[in-house]
Formats: C-alpha cells, sequence, structure tokens
C-alpha cells in the first residue's frame, strides 16, 4: 500500500521535470489562498468563516487552512502528494459545486482548473525530483 502512495513512476527527464513545475506552481498558488486562512486560524475569531457543509465555521476554516496550506506545501516538496491532494481537490469540489453552486461559470472556473491541476498529479505521482522519490527509494 505504501509503495503505490509513494511510487514515482518512470518518466523522462522532460515529464518529471514538468511534473515538477506542476507541482511547485500548483501547491504555491494553493497556498496563496492558504495563508490568509491560516492567519484567520492563528488570529481567531473563527466564526467569521463560511460554513458550506454544514460543519460549523471553525471546522470548516481548520479543514480549508489545513488543505489549502499544510497539504499544498506537501505537494509543492513532493511529500505524499497521492494523499495531500485529497483534502485540496475535496476543498476544491465544495468550493466550485456547494459554495458556488447557484453562481455564474466564471467563480466556478478557478476551483475547477485547481482541481484538475491536482487530479493530474494525483494520478501521476511526484516524479523523480520529490520528496517521494527518496522514500520510494527507500523500498518501503
Amino acid at each position: 500500500m505504501l509503495r503505490k502512495i509513494f511510487y514515482t513512476g518512470s518518466h523522462s527527464i522532460w515529464e518529471n521535470l514538468a511534473l515538477l513545475i506542476l507541482r511547485l506552481v500548483a501547491g504555491s498558488f494553493m497556498l496563496t489562498h492558504g495563508w490568509g486562512k491560516i492567519v484567520k486560524l492563528l488570529e481567531g475569531p473563527l466564526y467569521e468563516f463560511s460554513n458550506p457543509i454544514g460543519l460549523g465555521a471553525s471546522l470548516s476554516l481548520i479543514l480549508v487552512a489545513f488543505a489549502e496550506g499544510i497539504c499544498a506545501v506537501c505537494v509543492a516538496l513532493g511529500i505524499a502528494v497521492r494523499l495531500t491532494t485529497i483534502p485540496i481537490m475535496i476543498t476544491m469540489a465544495v468550493a466550485a459545486f456547494v459554495a458556488h453552486a447557484n453562481d455564474a461559470f466564471f467563480a466556478k472556473e478557478m476551483p475547477l482548473m485547481y482541481f484538475t491541476m491536482f487530479l493530474v498529479i494525483a494520478i501521476i505521482g511526484a516524479g523523480k525530483f520529490s520528496i517521494d522519490r527518496l522514500l520510494e527509494s527507500r523500498k518501503l
């Protein structure tokens, strides 16, 4: 099971470079959204955040800050990308289909684009230039 999670695939040098660029861009761009939520989480009060799926404003903020902050950094660095993309994809799906359900496509476009980028990363894996590759080489 762990081998599948940390498997980085056998790609050409150019494909590995493309995966590195995609991970760095997607992860760092997502972190720009998550940073404000992390700061808000640390400063409080938590009740000012939206509650799109009924978990409560505090828990919603914690989950979104985790996905857009911690998981985004993990993806950029290539740490357990198949696992860390999941919370981000869930967050983007909720943003597109719940939070912006009644909005025009323009409001859904960005979360759907992020969802797609992280889906591709989850399917292909981290690539050679990642921490996952170091873990995979240790023969988990």
